[in-house]
């Protein structure tokens, strides 16, 4: 009954997996070879027969397991021709131990069947260097059976050992791995926890953690302590944290990655790329999907044959081309190529201010080009650049910059022929290049569209933890990257500065003007319109007081107009709004304004 019991369990996990391994030919017991089992005297070896023949039984299944005694910090290696892989951890404070359990199953009949579950090889050893297990079905019994075969493993390891594994076909799937891991699979899964957890190995002493490669399945690793290189002819790459380089590819699948310490070389043939956090270069390729950057510390070189590129925020030089997509870019801190044949590229350049204040420069020449989609640039009043903008077909219509940056444009007679504009800014810098075939250009200030810059820093970061969340991975906490310094205002004189000063200090903040106001908003989602005030007839101008804190929440101070049902609606709303605080003499102050709401039925 016990032995039946097993059977249908054992059953169940391995048609899970579909049959890894199919023998044609005739079944002739004679051909069979002895058992073949290494052993170094170690060991302890059953090999029951669970339901030899049984009547009406549909397969036949067998079991071998054993316990090698090891040292901690040594390697497990695992060859097998066939069969799913799972690796796990010896609890703690356990004598270190290798504990090994192979179940085998055939769909074979009454004597064949147990011959032919008898005939697979099984040789497990210790060695200087850890503990080796082979597994396969000799040659002869493949020629020889017309019957399936199936065979899975379980290996227990000591919490600070390396693994090595390598089976023609079959997932590989482990918790924690304390030391390296080289995971190779013929055509299944590879699921990992962490690697390097014990500490025994990092990036820092140069070497490779992991290394995992599948001819055609999925590859997710939860942590890898130093380097990655993984591999899959189509499957889908994810990670979490690494710390050391990373070197993913898939012949098509997607690539996500949580956060990467080192370099990283990131390619698929046709999948999307995501990159949460990299800490240093990183250099991506795509040949059709979409690529999706949080915060990159170092320089990037991405390229994708036709999605759409959007990145938050790089603080080192750019390279971006696609083929057709748009190009999104809400903070770039270096100099910048960007180029797409037909999308738009939007970016928001922002350098790191000089320790000193003053003006701000780009790391070098830089240019962003696309055949027919519009540029959109927003640049920081005190950049010192030099602006060259070309449209090669629309006229003075397509070139839109704000009077305050000072355009010089030439356009030829036809007006709808090429059009060129050249700016010099803060006494000129390196040039600053756009080039549109039939799009517009539009060159604006940092601080005309911080909310719609705000609100596409917000969707990345959820976009980009979303898709890791999808898979197990942890969300990543995404910075904005460095802060510049407080852009500076319109000069005053000693007098002006004098008199904002003793307004702050007798009323707590310094007064603005509700127009002037609106333009510090950076995130205001409107009021809703209650349902019962509607029904109700109730409409009209609702005005309250706000103040706006140093840290850029706005406080409703008090109401100053308006129906009580129709006031609620508003203060809930703005509990939500965030603006950016007024600086006086290097300091920040508070702002006290007036909002006006107009409540009305249509």
């Amino acid at each position: 009954m016990r032995n039946r019991i097993f059977h249908r369990a054992f059953l169940f996990g391995a048609r899970r997996v579909a049959p890894l391994f199919v023998l044609a030919a005739s079944f002739s017991v004679s051909q069979f070879s002895p058992v073949a089992f290494g052993s170094d005297g170690k060991e302890t070896v059953a090999l029951p027969a669970e339901n030899p023949g049984e009547p009406g039984s549909q397969h036949t299944s067998a079991v071998r397991n054993g316990v090698l005694e090891t040292k901690d910090g040594l390697t497990l290696r695992l060859t097998t021709d066939l069969g799913p892989v799972k690796i796990t951890q010896l609890d703690a404070g356990v004598a270190p131990v290798v504990r090994y359990t192979v179940h085998i199953e055939t769909d074979a009949r009454g004597p064949a069947a147990q011959q032919l579950l008898e005939n697979y090889s099984l040789k497990a050893k210790s060695t200087y260097a850890g503990v080796e297990i082979v597994g396969m079905l000799p040659p002869q019994a493949a020629r020889s059976a017309d019957a399936q075969f199936w065979v899975q493993f379980e290996v227990a390891v000591p919490r600070g050992y390396s693994v090595e594994v390598n089976t023609g076909a079959g997932d590989i799937t482990t918790g924690d791995i304390g030391g390296t891991a080289g995971l190779h699979t013929q055509g299944g899964n590879i699921k990992t926890g962490r690697i390097g957890s014990s500490g025994l190995r990092d990036a820092s002493r140069g070497r490779s953690v992991a290394r995992l490669d599948t001819q055609g399945g999925h590859i997710q690793v939860l942590d890898v302590a130093g380097d990655l290189t993984a591999f899959t002819a189509g499957g889908h790459v994810n990670v979490g944290n690494i710390a050391g380089d990373a070197s993913l590819r898939t012949g098509g699948g997607h690539i996500r990655a949580g956060q990467i310490g080192g370099r990283a070389e990131l390619e698929t043939v046709g999948g999307n790329i995501t990159v949460a956090h990299a800490e240093n270069f990183v250099n991506v390729h795509t040949g059709g999907g979409q690529i999706d950057f949080g915060e990159v510390r170092g320089s990037v070189r991405a390229q994708t044959g036709g999605g759409g590129i959007r990145v938050m925020y790089v603080s080192g030089p750019m390279e971006v081309e696609s083929s057709g997509g748009s190009i999104c870019l809400t903070r770039v801190a270096g100099a910048l190529q960007a180029a797409t044949s037909g999308g738009t590229i939007t970016a928001w350049i922002n350098p790191d201010p000089p320790s000193g204040g003053g003006t701000v420069r780009l790391g070098g020449a830089s240019q962003l080009a696309s055949g027919n989609g519009d540029i959109v640039v927003f640049l920081p009043r005190n950049l010192a650049a030099t602006i060259d903008a070309t449209v090669t077909t629309g006229g003075l219509r397509h070139i839109e910059a704000d009077p305050a940056l000072h355009l010089t444009v030439q356009s030829s007679n036809a007006g709808t022929g090429p059009v060129h504009a050249i700016a010099v800014l803060n006494g000129g810098g390196a040039l600053l290049k756009l080039h549109t075939g039939a799009g517009k250009i539009r060159l604006q200030f940092l601080d005309s569209e911080t909310a719609l810059r705000e609100s596409l820093m917000r969707e990345q970061k959820e976009r980009i933890n979303q898709r890791l969340q999808e898979h197990q991975i942890e969300r990543v906490k995404i910075d904005r990257g460095p802060v510049a310094a407080p852009e500076p205002g319109p000069k005053t004189d000693w007098l002006e500065s004098w008199l904002a000063n003793l307004e702050v200090a007798f009323t707590g903040g310094l007064h603005e003007d509700p127009g002037d106001f609106q333009k510090r908003l950076t995130y205001f989602p409107k009021p809703s319109y209650p349902a019962l005030a509607q029904r109700a007839g109730i409409q009209g101008i609702v005005k309250v007081q706000v103040r706006v804190t140093k840290d850029g929440r706005v406080e409703v101070q008090k109401i100053l107009e308006g129906e009580p049902a129709l006031a609620d609606a508003a203060i809930a709303a703005m509990k939500r709004w965030q603006a950016k605080p007024a600086w006086i003499n290097g300091k920040k102050v508070e702002i006290i304004s007036t909002v006006k709401f107009d409540f009305q039925l249509h």
